[in-house]
């Protein structure tokens, strides 16, 4: 056994770690780990193509894309727009950028040149929020967002839930905040409601939970139509999480996914090409990149002590020798 242990080591030692490659694809280059996700701007795609409503929006890569891009609503009529850095980090609104030292990674603005100048203060520059750490994450696009007013907001997410075996809707009539500070100052503000994955939500199941999350009764109808139409989108694309948030009605009395989150079992990457082609590489850490070149697991961790071994148990085993 010992010595079988052995040649494998030696074996393994003899391979060079981040060996000559060829050209990856987007989803080649991410580390190997169960979940992936999309920017924002790719999701609202999604929902728009599964007939769902989200704000009129332009993705741009340079100041003047996002100047053109508002002054292109401004021609319809539209006057005040929202400025969002396309990150892979929650926290945003509340994060900051270096070196720019700007304050924010979602903004208002009231005209074109305020768009630009917003962009430029958030592009080519690293958005650092509670959630990505002090190595923050750099921003190589923004989304410049029609400004929507809301007569009230909901929070609406399908995830898997492991006590259940299978999808849950999740909701809440508090929308637009932490759903986690929610869930932990006043946790029966949360509304679970467990699907079958063989049959999906029925249309009463959707309608009875539109009606415990509070959305008024002439919306029923859309807001079922509209958790159906996610779920299909969960189902369908292999994601582990659609998040809606806020789910709001606006001033014309519309359901609108105001923002959107997924993520996708990133097993299912040979059956979903068109989205798993669009993940992006910057986002991820250096050297987790250079691991999937590599075709090799890592896990970056603390300290600067390296352990290479040939599973977790002996991973577990040597950490203490």
């Amino acid at each position: 056994m010992m010595a079988s242990l052995a040649s494998v080591c030696r074996a393994s030692l003899r391979q060079p770690l981040l060996a000559p490659c060829k050209v990856l694809s987007a989803s080649q280059l991410l580390p190997k780990r169960s979940v992936v996700s999309l920017h924002e701007y790719l999701s609202f795609g999604i929902l728009g193509d599964n007939g769902l409503t989200v704000p009129r929006h332009q993705v741009a890569h340079t100041p003047e894309q996002a100047r053109k891009a508002a002054e292109a609503f401004a021609a319809k009529g539209i006057d005040e727009f929202v400025v969002k850095a396309q990150v892979l980090a929650g926290g945003r609104g509340k994060g900051h950028f270096e070196p720019s030292n700007f304050k924010g990674g979602v903004k208002m603005a009231f005209t074109p040149e305020e768009v630009e100048t917003i962009a430029g203060k958030m592009l080519k520059n690293t958005l650092i929020t509670k959630q990505t750490g002090a190595r923050g994450r750099p921003c190589n696009q923004v989304l410049v967002v029609e400004r929507l007013f809301n007569r009230r907001e909901f929070y609406f997410a399908i995830a898997m839930q492991r006590s259940s075996g299978g999808p849950v809707f999740v909701g809440s009539a508090s929308g637009g905040m932490d759903i986690e500070t929610i869930a932990k100052e006043d946790p029966d503000a949360i509304i679970k409601e467990p699907l079958d994955i063989m049959t999906g939500p029925s249309r009463e199941q959707a309608l009875s939970f539109a009606k415990r999350v509070g959305f008024p009764e002439p919306q029923l109808e859309e807001a079922a139509d509209t958790f159906i139409k996610l779920y299909n989108i969960f189902i369908n694309n292999d994601a582990t999480l659609v998040e809606i948030n806020p789910l709001a009605l606006d001033l014309d009395r519309r359901v609108v996914c105001m923002d959107c989150k997924m993520n996708f079992d990133s097993n299912a990457g040979f059956r979903h090409k068109d989205i798993f082609d669009k993940l992006d590489p910057s986002q991820e850490d250096e050297r987790d990149i250079k691991a999937a070149k590599a075709d090799i697991n890592y896990i970056g961790l603390e300290g600067n002590i390296g352990c290479l071994v040939n599973g977790a148990g002996l991973a577990m085993a040597t950490m203490d020798i």
